[in-house]
């Protein structure tokens, strides 16, 4: 299953009762760390993210997402309304290090597998379970998806410039992060389990992950008054860091900088109009959009190369933006080794990410792209007698 058997998690099974990205994003983390992941999928359609398209492209019937955050890992094809399927479930579960599920509240009862019911068959299981906003108060049953918990987390009025209003981001954050943060609580249960036999249930939510992703600027807000972001107008990156934080368009392209006096850009920059901002830092935010109005007419005069030139031997901290193309074929990221190709049975072939971490220098590589439904039932039912 993967390329070094040496991995921290080689030999654990972890059963992945989860659909669309959250649940199946903290799986593929546990996978990337040795461990063996069984995804258990209705038949009839199977996970629903099969079907949640990020363009137009599809591979082997499956979407690009569910083959990126599903690979190398085993599909168990289980009707969890059939007595049945669940009885057989349960015996998995008795055999099972780590169950994740991340079903709306109230459902994972009702089939009889809440983390009562589980420890009941298995004392020392980790369980997790992943919601929208948590298992109590007046959002318990309002659909846990990536943007309504963006909306409700306040994180939209960060992004963008000051007149456009929330701006969502436009990654799934909500569900990678909560993912991340049900990983870390997994990969913590299991060394105190290590220790005392003890399992655990570990439980977050899409809205906890964003209020948590948010610590450093919330803390601010909650100890200066409760005074609201404001972001800048003008080139906006942070709407708590002043001048010259920012992205900025040049002749051909577009650079950032971050922290820099204001006084040594202009000095570097030969920009005598910054200058009445020099010794005074307090106005590098309150004059922040002016500031960058001068920067931004300046740098679209050279192309980035230019600017990299002097700011770079200067430390200063910049960098060129680049996009995904650009970013494939630089160097730096080449150096990372940080793609695969992965393929399944039916032929399907598909380039993806590898894991972000490395242990002890080697990267876990696997030859499994994500599974057709119920590909490995056969051999799972047989393996474990069910």
């Amino acid at each position: 299953m993967n390329e070094y058997s040496d991995l921290p998690l080689d030999g654990l099974i972890v059963i992945d009762i989860c659909q669309f990205l959250s649940g199946p994003y903290g799986s593929l983390r546990l996978q990337d760390l040795g461990a063996r992941v069984i995804k258990i999928e209705r038949p009839d359609g199977g996970d629903l993210s099969r079907r949640l398209y990020l363009s137009d492209t599809e591979i082997g019937g499956d979407s690009t997402i569910f083959h990126a955050i599903n690979r190398s890992k085993e599909s168990l094809a289980l009707d969890l309304k059939n007595p049945d399927d669940v009885t057989a479930l349960k015996k998995l579960l008795a055999r099972a290090d780590v169950v994740l599920q991340n079903f709306r509240p109230g459902v994972i009862e009702r089939l009889g597998l809440d983390y009562g019911a589980v420890k009941a068959i298995n004392p020392g299981i980790v369980y997790a379970s992943i919601t929208g906003y948590g298992s109590e108060g007046p959002w318990v049953q309002r659909p846990g998806q990536d943007l309504l918990a963006q909306a409700r987390s306040g994180v939209m009025w960060l992004n963008g410039d000051e007149d456009q209003g929330p701006v969502p981001f436009g990654l799934a954050i909500a569900d990678m992060l909560a993912g991340a943060a049900v990983a870390q609580g997994i990969l913590a249960a299991l060394v105190r389990r290590g220790k005392t036999g003890e399992g655990a249930h570990i439980e977050t939510s899409l809205l906890e992950a964003l209020v948590d992703f948010q610590f450093e600027v919330l803390t601010t807000h909650l100890n200066d008054g409760r005074r609201v972001p404001k972001r800048s107008g003008f080139r906006s990156a942070h709407a708590y860091l002043s001048a010259p934080y920012g992205a900025y368009p040049t002749a051909d392209g577009f650079i950032v900088i971050a922290m820099t006096p204001i006084g040594k850009l202009a000095d570097l920059l030969e920009l005598k109009s910054l200058d009445r901002y020099r010794d005074n830092p307090g106005s590098w935010f309150t004059e922040r959009d002016a500031i960058k109005h001068i920067i931004a007419d300046h740098m679209a005069t050279q192309p980035t190369a230019h600017w990299l030139a002097i700011l770079e031997p200067a430390d200063i901290w910049c960098a060129k933006v680049l996009d995904w193309p650009e970013l494939l074929e630089s160097e730096g990221f080449k150096a990372l080794d940080m793609l695969q190709t992965v393929t399944r049975k039916d032929g399907v072939s598909i380039l993806t990410t590898r894991s972000p971490l490395r242990i002890n220098g080697k990267r876990a590589s696997t030859t499994r792209a994500a599974p057709l439904i119920g590909e490995q039932s056969e051999e799972i039912r047989k393996e474990f007698g069910l």
